[in-house]
């Protein structure tokens, strides 16, 4: 598995902000996309592309073009869909994906109730979205999930993640071909399993459900 954290003086600002408790849910929510679209540029370093012969108002010359079939972006829901519009923006022609991942609070396992995917996914580059990468069990189920429904590649992208769970989606990447993008890398887990130092819930935060 390939691992790829992000080093930018931009990322690290706008991370800053959104890490800041007094930080509004617009403004949070701002943020998220606009890492979403830096963090974007590294995962998609390897998208497939095919030649293009086009012409310019001078000469003809010869481009590229996303290779079909085109990519797959899956936000995890319901925090992922925050970092869903800085990917497209990036990457208009790919087709989104949906995975409803919830994790149970006291056995920390994660549990899929809800799934909108093409029935095979062979041949195809998958793009994972999801904030915060704990104890990476929602991740790494998310990633099985799309291998078994043929995926080709997948690439991770999250805004924070743990040395915790950056060795789950080690573990459960196994010999396959997983990256794993992270916006920062943070000092581990509390007691709660909640990211230290984190940004909180990403979810409530991105919504405005925080009591």
């Amino acid at each position: 598995m390939r691992v790829i954290t992000a080093d930018h003086p931009l990322i690290t600002h706008k991370l800053t902000v959104l890490r800041n408790r007094l930080t509004p849910p617009p403004t949070f929510r701002q943020l998220v996309e606009e890492l979403m679209t830096l963090l974007a540029y590294e995962a998609t370093r390897e998208v497939r592309v095919r030649p293009l012969e086009i012409e310019t108002p001078v000469a003809p010359t010869v481009g590229v073009r996303l290779s079909d079939p085109v990519p797959l972006v899956v936000p995890i829901l319901r925090a992922g869909l925050g970092m869903l519009e800085g990917m497209v923006k990036l990457m208009p022609t790919a087709e989104v994906g949906f995975l409803g991942m919830a994790r149970d609070e006291q056995t920390l396992q994660p549990t899929t109730y809800a799934e909108r995917l093409p029935d095979s996914l062979s041949g195809r580059q998958c793009f994972v979205l999801d904030p915060m990468l704990a104890t990476g069990g929602s991740l790494a189920a998310a990633i099985e999930f799309l291998f078994e429904r043929g995926a080709d590649e997948v690439t991770a992208v999250c805004i924070l993640g743990t040395p915790e769970g950056v060795e789950t989606i080690r573990s459960a990447a196994g010999e396959r071909p997983v990256t794993l993008v992270l916006g920062a890398l943070d000092q581990g887990l509390n007691e709660h399993a909640y990211i230290v130092p984190g940004l909180g819930d990403a979810g409530d935060r991105l919504y405005g459900t925080i009591g």
